[in-house]
C-alpha cells in the first residue's frame, strides 16, 4: 500500500519508518507546515533526519499530499477535542476520494463517530482506528473478532502516565506532586499532563469503544469521569493494609462510560504496574479476554496503525 501520512510527530514519524518492515511505501509526509512528496516513495530517512535536526521536512505545502496518489491516509495528527478538526476533514477528503484512512488521531472516532462512518458506508474506500486505544494492545481487533454484538463491557487501565504515578505513589509512599514531577523528568509525563491525570485520555478511547459496541451514540460528554489529581498517598496506603490498591479504570458498556479511581486487589489483573496498560474484555460466549501491553509510545503505536493497514482490502 501507498501511504500518506498526515502528522510527524512521534506516531507519525515511527511508521513511516517502519512501513517498509512491513511492505508499504511512504508517498507523502506532512506536519502542520510543510511536506515531503514523491508519488514513487519519498526518503524516509532524510525526511526524518531534518524533522529530527527542525529543518523542514520538506518543500510542499501539506494539502498537497491529498492530491498524490496514495492508497491509505493515515491520521496521526495531534487529537483535538469538540470539532475533533483538522483531523476530521482531513479523513472525510480521503473517504471522498475514495481512498482508505487509518487514524490514530482519537477525536474524530470519540468526538463525531456517527458522521465517520457515514462517510466510510459512502466510500469505496475503508477506516479503522485499532491505534486510537491502547497503543500496541488489539482491543479494537479482539472486539472485531468476537463480533461487537456479543461484547458486554470493556475495563481496564489505558494511560500509562496515571498507573505509573499511582504505582510510584504505593510503592514508595510518596504524594501526588512529587511523583508527577518525576514522571516528568522522566519524560514518562507531558509538561502539561492534564488529560492523562484527569481521566480525559482514558475517557476518549472509552467513548471509541462505547460507539464501537453500540455503533455510535456516545461523546466525551457523555462520559463520567474523575482524575488522580485529589489522590493521597495515605490512601495508598490503606489499600495496601487491605491487600488492595487503586488504578485508574474505565469502563465502556453500551449503557455509558465511566472513569475514576477504584480499588483493586493488589494481586489481581488490574493491578499492573508502571506504564504497562491492560484491557479486559468480557464476552457472553468466550468470557473474559485479557490482554496486556505497551499502552502508548511511537512503535508501539505504529504497530497498530500499520495492522489496520495490512487489514485493508487492497485497491
Amino acid at each position: 500500500m501507498k501511504l500518506a501520512i498526515l502528522g510527524a510527530g512521534t506516531v507519525g514519524r515511527s511508521v513511516a519508518d517502519l512501513a517498509g518492515e512491513y511492505g508499504h511505501e511512504v508517498v507523502a509526509l506532512a506536519d502542520s507546515t510543510n511536506a515531503v512528496i514523491d508519488a514513487d516513495g519519498i526518503d524516509v530517512d532524510s525526511a526524518l533526519q531534518r524533522k529530527i535536526g527542525d529543518e523542514p521536512i520538506g518543500i510542499s505545502d501539506p494539502e498537497d499530499a491529498f492530491e498524490t496518489e496514495y492508497d491509505v491516509l493515515v491520521e496521526a495528527t495531534p487529537t483535538t477535542l469538540d470539532d475533533a478538526e483538522p483531523a476530521f476533514s482531513h479523513v472525510k477528503r480521503a473517504l471522498e476520494a475514495d481512498r482508505h484512512a487509518v487514524l490514530a488521531n482519537k477525536g474524530p472516532v470519540a468526538e463525531r463517530y456517527e458522521e465517520l462512518q457515514t462517510l466510510a458506508t459512502d466510500s469505496a474506500g475503508s477506516v479503522r482506528f485499532e491505534a486510537a486505544v491502547g497503543g500496541a494492545i488489539p482491543v479494537l481487533s479482539t472486539i472485531e473478532d468476537c463480533s461487537p454484538e456479543t461484547v458486554t463491557a470493556v475495563r481496564g487501565i489505558l494511560n500509562g502516565t496515571a498507573n505509573f504515578i499511582l504505582t510510584r505513589m504505593a510503592a514508595e509512599g510518596l504524594d501526588y506532586e512529587h511523583v508527577l514531577a518525576e514522571a516528568q523528568d522522566l519524560g514518562v509525563a507531558e509538561t502539561d499532563p492534564t488529560f492523562d491525570v484527569d481521566g480525559t485520555d482514558v475517557a476518549l478511547k472509552l467513548v471509541i469503544l462505547a460507539n464501537v459496541l453500540a455503533d455510535g451514540g456516545f461523546t466525551l460528554e457523555d462520559a463520567a469521569v474523575e482524575g488522580i489529581q485529589s489522590i493521597p498517598g495515605s490512601a495508598l496506603d490503606l489499600a495496601a493494609e487491605d491487600g488492595r490498591t487503586i488504578r485508574l479504570i474505565g469502563e465502556a458498556t453500551r449503557d455509558g462510560i465511566r472513569v475514576g479511581p477504584r480499588l483493586v486487589p493488589e494481586n489481581g489483573p488490574l493491578a499492573v504496574t508502571g506504564t504497562r496498560n491492560i484491557v479486559q474484555i468480557e464476552t457472553r460466549n468466550a468470557g473474559s479476554l485479557h490482554s496486556s501491553g505497551r499502552g502508548a509510545g511511537g512503535p508501539e503505536t505504529a504497530t497498530a496503525v500499520l495492522s489496520d493497514v495490512g487489514r485493508l482490502p487492497q485497491r
